[in-house]
């Protein structure tokens, strides 16, 4: 059961660059996953969570780097809680500056790599305060100096089919709340539904079935924040009943959509 502390916070900024400023006590997150990065830098206290098989800790100055997809929870590692601030990568945007590479993976989620902890901490240190223009810039350095510290620097353009990828997202996109098979997926990409099921995650670090549930619960949190009845949110949104989106909603999230609601209020 997830504890909603009288000293917890998470402010929520969305956004081309969405990203959350939080202080956490008592309260803690869920295992869950997200099908873009969650880049963090530790304020103050101590960040802990359960990552890939181990916990891991980030202490004030420090860089986390979760890969999409990548299952994690959140706390404090103190009595004492600790202040963070999150920023939420998607793939594609990493993709769009990569131009088809693998995407960069960071060993155990914590980095001391010079450049991406000078390019985090850029971003994040006053990330209210960025023109687009300045925004643009700081992202394109981040994505370079992720790629830099996961030690893959060269570039496999042939291993993805690009083009295809981006033909079954946009079809996703359109098609939110309908029933996508994979073979039509495949047509519309114009690849077999093998090659596009490894290319599709190589490339964005998630499966299409993932991508598309991620884009409902987008449109989920879109209509708690106007307060919705769950029970309608579910029908309008895809989902079988409002157990079936409450299952979804915490597991990609790691919270009830009802404690996301009030959290974002």
């Amino acid at each position: 059961m997830l504890d909603l502390d009288r000293q917890s916070w998470i402010k929520w900024h969305e956004g081309t660059l969405p990203w959350v400023d939080a202080y956490l006590q008592r309260f803690q997150f869920s295992r869950h996953a997200h099908d873009t990065y969650a880049i963090a830098l530790t304020l103050a206290g101590v960040q802990s969570f359960d990552y890939r098989g181990e916990t891991r800790h980030s202490q004030a100055g420090g860089v986390v780097v979760l890969h999409p997809d990548e299952l994690h929870d959140g706390r404090a590692g103190t009595e004492h809680g600790f202040r963070f601030r999150t920023l939420y990568l998607a793939p594609k945007m990493v993709q769009d500056v990569l131009g088809g590479a693998s995407l960069p993976y960071i060993e155990n989620g914590l980095s001391t790599h010079p450049r991406l902890t000078r390019a985090v901490k850029s971003i994040l240190n006053e990330p209210q305060s960025l023109d687009e223009l300045a925004q643009n810039d700081l992202v394109c350095e981040l994505i370079f100096a992720m790629q830099e510290a996961s030690g893959d620097t060269e570039p496999q353009w042939a291993l993805v089919n690009w083009p295809a990828v981006c033909r079954a997202q946009q079809f996703l996109d359109a098609h939110i709340f309908d029933q996508v098979s994979i073979e039509t997926l495949a047509q519309v990409a114009q690849i077999d539904r093998w090659q596009l099921s490894r290319d599709f995650r190589a490339a964005l670090g998630t499966s299409p079935y993932r991508y598309l549930l991620m884009r409902r619960i987008e449109q989920v949190q879109e209509k708690l924040k106007v307060g919705d009845g769950l029970a309608h949110i579910a029908a309008s949104c895809g989902f079988a009943d409002q157990s079936h989106l409450t299952r979804h909603f915490r597991k990609i999230i790691g919270l009830t959509p009802g404690q996301w609601q009030r959290l974002a209020r």
